[in-house]
């Protein structure tokens, strides 16, 4: 085998580069081409991702406050059947205690008859010496009779009430057991729902802050529809049962979207309605599903501004109707709270409160 020259050897080594470089551009123009194709639609992406994990995070964020709701009843009545346990005791021990008092007596005139005392009218008669005699004896076995009556009558009746305490206290302590342990599964239930939301709030963070400004400006869109004209609105409210909260929610318009806040700095969408309608006075649940279940029921062609509408086959979103087929909201996080046709939502229902 012939010795290769220098010449021969830098000739190999560049014809190795060159298909090292050949192939390297083989390898990276597909991918090149694949991050350049989605290009076209990557706004629109990001976008409709972000709204996918915004509502994912709602639906927690309504079933979280309705978790809320459920534990805060659950512990009212575990507090409510302490209270009766304590009660029932309490009875128990009066019970007890008249039938510890009333015992000696009892036990004394049980003792008596049982030894062959005679305490009846006959007997007086046959041992009196004389009439006077008679009447005295009488007299005292009437009061003792009459007495003895009492206690044993009162020994039953202790005896008939520190049973039943004995029995309610008993059935108390069952319900508060019950009552701490569906409470317990609630909280349960509450934190594993508050872990799930902070990751999906992170997931939510994470997607809005990979879009643009002008991105995030497109998502946002308009606080107000085409043509509604919000001080012809204000100005035009009928007083109804729900203009006043509709009237006070108009005013918080282009705040933000906030996981579990009821204002006044952001809202999420049951809080803004908590808000709106505690400004007129009204206590309105928690939760979307809570208020879907309160007030009156109204069909969609009978709505009036200010009137609950509700969302989603779970009711898992709500807002105000504003009139003329739009609903006042806090949408979802990235978007601040704004008026918007309801067509853009699958409609489950509407309250009047």
């Amino acid at each position: 085998m012939a010795t290769p020259t220098v010449k021969n050897v830098v000739r190999s080594k560049r014809s190795v580069l060159a298909a090292a470089a050949c192939a390297l551009c083989l390898l990276v123009a597909p991918a090149a081409t694949a991050q350049a194709q989605p290009g076209i639609d990557s706004a629109s992406d990001a976008q409709t991702r972000l709204s996918d994990l915004a509502r994912e995070s709602e639906q927690t964020t309504e079933a979280l406050h309705n978790a809320q709701i459920d534990l805060d009843a659950k512990t009212a009545v575990q507090r409510e059947a302490d209270a009766a346990v304590e009660a029932h005791r309490s009875a128990l021990a009066v019970a007890e205690s008249a039938l510890a008092e009333l015992k000696p007596a009892v036990d004394k005139v049980a003792n008596v008859n049982y030894q062959g005392g005679r305490t009846n009218r006959l007997f007086a008669v046959m041992v009196s010496d004389s009439p006077q005699q008679l009447l005295d004896q009488m007299s005292a076995l009437d009061i003792i009779s009459a007495e003895t009556s009492r206690q044993v009558g009162q020994f039953k009746q202790a005896t008939s009430d520190a049973v039943a305490a004995e029995e309610a206290s008993r059935s108390a302590a069952d319900e508060a057991r019950t009552a701490a342990d569906q409470a317990k599964m609630v909280s349960d239930d509450l934190q594993a729902k508050q872990s799930e939301l902070q990751g999906q709030t992170a997931e939510v963070m994470a997607a809005f802050s990979a879009l643009s400004g002008a991105e995030r400006s497109d998502y946002a869109g308009s606080p107000l529809p085409p043509g509604f004209d919000l001080s012809k609105i204000i100005a035009g409210l009928v007083p109804g049962s729900g203009s006043g909260a509709l009237q006070a929610g108009l005013t918080q318009i282009g705040k933000p979207y906030v996981w579990g806040a009821t204002g006044p700095d952001g809202f999420d969408c049951s809080g803004l309605v908590v808000w709106a309608y505690k400004q007129v006075g009204k206590t309105l649940p928690r939760s979307s599903q809570a208020q879907a279940a309160g007030g009156t029921p109204v069909d969609q062609k009978s709505l009036q501004p200010g009137d609950v509408v509700l969302f989603y086959p779970d009711a898992s979103h709500v807002g105000l109707y504003a009139g003329n087929g739009n609903v006042l909201h806090a949408s979802t996080f990235g978007v601040p709270v704004k008026v918007q046709s309801m067509a853009s939502f699958p409609f489950y229902g509407a309250r009047r409160y």
